[in-house]
């Protein structure tokens, strides 16, 4: 793998808005990609996690998800280092875990990494939305925005199209501040069981997720149109 610097990154520090992930961008403070697409979550998307939080009880999902976050922060924090070459090593149980994991995808699928250009790597779309990726270079011989998963359990194509949108956003983001032309995205996802599995996404299917999240991105907005329209009258309200 070649390390090739081509383009220069910004530097973004991150806060919280109305519950919600931003970027400071230039003065600009930015969605992040992910605040995005939860807030636009179908109702079907809603409904199903609630009725799992309800299934498992508060408590339990709760432990569920803070134990698959601090994985896979553990796993990307291994990748990281591999990637730019210092090492790392956390001996807790789940330090031993995610960097089984990180080895996995290694091994499977980041042979065909041909070059480097981003690590960890700051993305922003001008007025609309920010976000963070974990690698840009070439992949199989094409430019390419690559994410790494973890997951409690393997995963069907069909479940995983907000994995696609916000690689869409990347890639968009990426060639409207640098003039690029990626079209292609990758998933590098690694199971708490040591499944590996590859997902990528181009051309046609790529641009429709795009769309999607375009639609999604002008939704979000609408709504916090909406929500500020709601708290403006009823300050108006409270000064009369």
């Amino acid at each position: 793998m070649k390390i090739n610097k081509l383009y220069t990154y910004p530097k973004s520090m991150r806060s919280v808005v109305n519950g919600g992930r931003h970027y400071d961008i230039n003065g600009d403070k930015l969605p992040s990609v992910t605040t995005i697409l939860s807030a636009t979550q179908s109702p079907e998307k809603k409904a199903s996690l609630a009725n799992w939080k309800l299934k498992m009880g508060d408590k339990v999902a709760d432990e569920i998800r803070d134990t698959a976050a601090a994985r896979g922060t553990a796993m990307h924090t291994y990748l990281e280092h591999y990637l730019d070459g210092t090492g790392y090593k956390d001996l807790t149980p789940m330090g031993q875990q995610a960097e089984t994991m990180a080895n996995k995808i290694i091994e499977s699928g980041l042979g065909d990494l041909e070059e480097l250009w981003g690590l960890e790597t700051t993305l922003y779309y001008p007025d609309l939305y920010a976000g963070a990726t974990d690698v840009v270079g070439v992949y199989q011989g094409q430019p390419a925005i690559i994410d790494f998963k973890q997951s409690n359990k393997p995963k069907r194509r069909e479940w995983i199209q907000d994995y696609f949108e916000q690689l869409g956003a990347y890639t968009m983001a990426h060639n409207q501040v640098y003039g690029t032309k990626i079209q292609s995205g990758i998933i590098l996802m690694c199971t708490k069981d040591y499944l590996f599995q590859k997902f990528e996404v181009s051309g046609r299917e790529f641009v429709k997720h795009q769309h999607a999240f375009l639609r999604k991105c002008d939704q979000y907005y609408k709504n916090v149109s909406k929500t500020k329209e709601g708290q403006d009258t009823k300050n108006d309200q409270i000064v009369e």
